[in-house]
């Protein structure tokens, strides 16, 4: 193998790729990035068998093969390469990589020992805007628990149909929904992929431009770009029937702007307890919305909120961060919080935007 590249397209590429990279003593080879060069390209590929990547790299090939080189070995050296193109040499066996000023030898490893990455195609993909789709995995994977304990709440749950695209997670105290519109697609079983990997896939998502396509079968679902594949496992599991604990009804509402409810839960978190605490009292008729906090060891702190009240009077407690959390994902000015009742959920959504939901459960008094 021997090739020519630009030095900062190769560097890009390999420095998403190493972070997919699996850290397994017993399989030195997952460490590994394979690099397969033919035609006018070089293809990069990394796996830690949950998740893989290929990235296709324009390159001037003067010599086709294939090699696997130690991932964080290469992203380092190429990290600290200035010179604008670089050559890649098979030589003995070893990488060969230099610079017009350098010149060094990686030890490689037996390319036969790396891993096939799985390739599934379906004839109706759904395809959506990557931008759209990232923010979307942003927004809901937040609420996902971080624990492995119930896998399938440890996941972002994906289901459509032929213009919508579906993304939902949850830790049980908490849920968010948002709802994608997509330019192509069909209807599909619902799949569960992991929080870990969906954390990967925004990293490596949020660098691309354009249009991905989405496909899936019963063991993986892969994310396709011009220049990129992705494939992750999913989880054989069952999510929870989140629709039955949407309230269909609400007692009480406050529109209220979101800075002021962001400003009012800084400063209440300074001064709730070891769970956060914080309290609400909704009171329409004295046109009163209130935010309460307490601790003993610190003081008590008291906000009041301007806003446009309806319905019963009643009050609530919730934990300050879910609370907080969810606003980044809510582009609106101003927001609404939707009150079914004590002991009851909480649904809080942009005013004017059916896309996204946010469900938090209140604290137990």
């Amino acid at each position: 193998m021997r090739i020519e590249c630009v030095k900062e397209k190769i560097k890009n590429a390999v420095s998403i790729a190493e972070k997919v990279t699996g850290k397994n003593l017993t399989l030195p080879i997952l460490s590994s990035l394979l690099f397969v060069a033919k035609g006018q390209m070089v293809r990069i590929r990394a796996t830690n068998l949950d998740l893989g990547v290929e990235i296709i790299v324009p390159a001037k090939v003067e010599e086709e093969g294939v090699t696997a080189i130690p991932g964080g070995v290469l992203n380092n050296l190429l990290s600290n390469m200035h010179d604008k193109t670089v050559s890649l040499k098979l030589k003995n066996n070893n990488l060969s990589v230099s610079t017009k000023n350098i010149s060094t030898v990686i030890k490689s490893y037996p390319y036969e020992d790396f891993p096939t990455l799985p390739h599934i195609k379906n004839k109706n993909p759904f395809i959506i805007d990557s931008h759209k789709f990232v923010s979307g995995l942003k927004s809901v994977s937040h609420s996902a628990s971080l624990s492995d304990i119930k896998p399938e709440i440890s996941s972002v749950y994906i289901f459509g149909d032929s213009d919508t695209v579906t993304l939902v997670a949850t830790d049980s105290f908490r849920l968010a929904e948002k709802k994608l519109s997509v330019s192509h697609g069909e209807q599909f079983s619902p799949v569960l992929i992991p929080l870990k990997n969906i954390l990967e896939i925004i990293r490596i998502l949020d660098e691309v431009s354009g249009d991905v396509e989405v496909h899936f079968d019963k063991n993986q679902i892969s994310f396709v770009t011009e220049n990129m594949y992705i494939t992750s496992r999913i989880i054989d599991g069952v999510f929870p029937d989140y629709q039955q604990i949407i309230p269909k009804e609400f007692k009480s509402e406050a529109t209220i702007l979101k800075e002021d409810m962001i400003n009012a839960l800084k400063i209440s978190n300074i001064f709730s307890d070891k769970l956060n605490q914080v309290d609400f009292s909704v009171d329409p008729k004295g046109k009163e919305f209130t935010v309460h906090s307490q601790n003993a060891d610190v003081g008590e702190h008291v906000a009041n909120i301007e806003g446009a009240l309806s319905g019963e009077k009643l009050s609530l407690s919730f934990n300050q961060r879910y609370l907080i959390e969810c606003f980044a994902s809510i582009p609106k000015d101003s927001v609404v919080f939707q009150f079914s009742g004590e002991a009851r959920p909480l649904v809080i959504r942009g005013v004017g935007d059916k896309s996204f939901m946010y469900l938090v459960m209140p604290l137990n008094k």
